[in-house]
Order: C-alpha cells, then structure tokens, then sequence
C-alpha cells in the first residue's frame, strides 16, 4: 500500500514538474548555493470544495524552497495528500532562500500570521530562536521519536538550548565527495582515514593524470576549519576565530598543512579565481578533478552535468597527528520545521510536520530531491547517495558551519581570501597569518 501511494504521489509531482518545466537541481539552502528571491505562492484548497481556503482557515506555512524546485514540488504535493486526507487546509508560500532569510523575521514582528516555517537547523534555532514553540509535549503526545533520526532529534535539542523547538528533514552531511572511477584508475583501494593517508592518495591520483582536489569561494573557508577542527576540536577553533588569536600554533599548522599540499600541486590549477559553482560543475563533475569537501547536497546539483554513470563515493575529513576530533566528527544537520510561538493552530501544525516529515511524504522528498530520508523507517537511500550512508551514521560529534571558520562575520572574507591564496601557492603559511593578524588590528 505504501509504494501504491507514493508511485501515486511521485506520478503527480511528475506531472508537476513537466506543467512547470522545471526538473533543476537544489541547493539545499547551503550558503553557497544561490540565494534566489522571489515569493511563489500555492493557494490552499478546500478538500470539499477544492477552492481557495478562506485565509483565517487555512494554516500558513512559509517555506525556505521555491515552487519549482524538486523540494517544492514534493512538499506541494504531499501538502495536497495532507489535505485530502484530513481536510486541513494549508496556505504554503514558496519564499525561496532570500525571500525568507530577509523576510521571516519582519513578518514576525509585524504579528504577520505564520504557523510554521522551515530553514536550516542552526539559523532556525539561533536566529530565529525567540520566536519557536517548544515542541516537547507535541512530540511526546505524538509519540514522534518512534521512527525519528535520534542524532538529529538530539542536534535539535541541542541548539534548541536543551529543548526540542524544531523537527528535522533533509538530513545532510558535509564530507569529502570524491570520483570512484579516478580512484579505482588511480589504485586507491582505501578511503583516506588519516592526513598521511590522504597524501599518499593525492599523490596517487596526480601521477594517474588528474587533479587531486578542487574547491571555490563558497566553500574553501572549511578546509581551514575542519584541519583546525581536527588539531584542537570545533570549540577550540570558533574561540580562535572569534577573538582573534592568530598566534595560536593551530593556525600556523593548518596553513602549513595545506601550504604542503599547494607545493606538491594538488590543488587544481584555477582554486585562486574559482566562483562557485565553477568546482563541482567544470572540473568534480566533468571527471577532471576528485575530490571536493562538499555537503551531501551535492550529487543532486550536479547529476545534470555528472551524468547516469557518475560514482560518487564519499569520506570523512581524515584525522591528523596529534589531533583532538576523529573522523566521526562533522557538519552535519537538516532543514527544519519550527512552530510560531504564538499559533493557535499548534496541533494541525505539528500534524502537518509529522506528515512532511514521516513515511511516504519523507520519502517522496527524498526520491525527488536526491536527499537523504528522514524517517528511520525510510532505509532505502537515492542510489547517488549509497556511500553517504555509513558516514552519516558514523557522525556522533557535531561541527556548526564551516567547523567554527566562519564564527566571526568580520573576519569570514579575509580568511577564505587568505586561504584560497595558501591552496593556489601565491601566499605561504607564515603570510596567511600576517594577513590575519594585520586585518584583525
């Protein structure tokens, strides 16, 4: 009956998709990966009368993803299901990334009338953190944890100050995505575990004929922070960052790592003037590159230009000498659905997220958006996403954004600058200090 319904719901999102021209891939809300405004809305319906629900009827439910997008085709047609299925109305609008980030927050202020809305963990429950509902009694009344990811669940509770304010979907995980096919042809047999091995596999790689590593501007600040991550732990590296402390030898020894890795020319020979998304679309999917520190995000971006036969492969950020955090140690999170603290329709609003987030709905979305499932219940993963599984399920420390890189606004553009110098060659590790040190003055 189950995949009656969702062969059911797939063919209609289909339908969707070919009436909007639009089969694209997402961005996941990632910082990097356009930022597109724009508000689509999709008018509720009357499950008896299939007409616009009056707007005081209706829940409204303002969501991070466009119309168009695989996500928003999913969403909206699980809303549909929802409604038919209960005759709760709902009043989605699409905002997209900008419309959202930008918006949200006013509309709240204004009194504006939102019952929920989604976006990713950390800026939801930070952010936007006073104005949550605790979740805590709805979850239990609803037994929700049955079938829910337990680190998740416990990733929420933990930026949510100990308190379950929102509930996870589209689970990622930040990672090294890599070519198996240039491996295997390279004579990698092994994934890299540890820094050395990771530089017997670069060298292995470059004497194949390609290049090692590519990256861009959208991501490089987290080469810096995951190798500081791994000398002395995530808490130890946001302190750093926040305050300034340049002198600590970790920066010195993060730089020299990857000063090393400029030397022995494994970076790709554009990393200075790479805009994203130039390395995963001109060099990771176009099979002249292998590798590429990335989100779990990343096989559905580029499966247009990667093709059918693209194998992705996948490893944690290896460990290093001397090293605090191992290779269970990441960014890994999901997108959110998080309750206005002043709706008056808490409960249909926490049915609905229980219906987005659990059986054939989670698994619409994950079908269609190339995303990782989040109901346990869920175990069959997009075949793009095979060798994401067991590092996700390894993962048991959590690392924010950028591994703590990006704690200090101010600072975040003088570091990816600096350091995208470092990966190019055109700047030494001593320089990338005195260039930090020099900014923070």
């Amino acid at each position: 009956m189950k995949k009656k319904m969702l062969s059911v719901l797939l063919c209609a999102a289909m339908t969707t998709a070919l009436l909007a021209g639009c089969g694209g891939s997402s961005d996941n809300g990632t910082p990097s990966a356009g930022d597109d405004a724009g508000t689509t809305e999709a008018p509720a319906a009357d499950a008896a009368t299939d007409a616009p629900a009056a707007a005081g009827d209706a829940l409204v439910y303002w969501s991070m993803w466009e119309a168009t997008e695989p996500q928003g085709q999913a969403i909206s047609q699980s809303i549909e299901a929802f409604t038919a299925e209960t005759g709760i109305a709902v009043d989605v609008q699409f905002k997209g990334r900008t419309g959202i980030r930008e918006g949200l927050q006013p509309a709240l202020d204004a009194g504006t009338n939102i019952d929920l809305f989604d976006e990713d963990i950390d800026r939801v429950n930070t952010t936007w953190g006073s104005y949550l509902m605790d979740l805590e009694e709805l979850a239990k009344a609803n037994d929700y944890e049955a079938t829910a990811n337990a680190g998740l669940i416990a990733a929420c509770r933990e930026v949510g100050g100990g308190k379950l304010k929102s509930i996870p979907y589209q689970p990622n995980v930040f990672a090294y995505f890599y070519n198996m096919d240039i491996f295997e042809e390279a004579g990698v047999t092994k994934v890299p575990e540890t820094w050395d091995e990771f530089l017997d596999t670069c060298q292995k790689i470059k004497d194949a004929g390609y290049t090692p590593i590519t990256n861009d501007n959208a991501y490089i600040s987290s080469l810096f922070g995951y190798h500081m991550s791994r000398l002395i732990g995530e808490p130890a590296t946001e302190e750093v960052v926040k305050n300034g402390d340049w002198d600590n030898e970790a920066v010195l020894k993060t730089a020299q790592a990857y000063e090393e890795l400029a030397s022995k020319g494994y970076f790709s020979e554009t990393i200075e003037s790479n805009q994203w998304p130039a390395g995963q679309n001109t060099e990771l999917a176009m099979g002249t590159a292998a590798m590429y520190l990335n989100g779990s995000w990343l096989p559905n971006e580029v499966k247009d230009i990667a093709g059918e036969d693209f194998r992705w492969g996948c490893f944690s950020y290896p460990t290093v000498d001397g090293g605090t955090d191992g290779t269970d140690a990441s960014n890994y999170g999901a997108q959110v659905f998080a309750i206005n603290a002043k709706s008056t329709k808490a409960e249909q609003a926490f049915q609905l997220i229980t219906y987005l987030t659990k059986g054939e709905a989670d698994a619409l979305l994950s079908e269609m958006s190339v995303g990782i499932p989040a109901d346990s219940g869920n175990s069959e993963w997009p075949a793009l996403l095979t060798n994401v599984k067991p590092v996700m399920e390894s993962m048991t420390t959590r690392y924010p954004w950028a591994a703590g890189a990006e704690a200090n606004a101010d600072m975040t553009p003088i570091i990816i600058e600096n350091f995208t110098k470092v990966c190019g060659g055109s700047l030494d590790a001593q320089g990338f200090v005195d260039a930090l040190k020099a900014a923070g003055n």
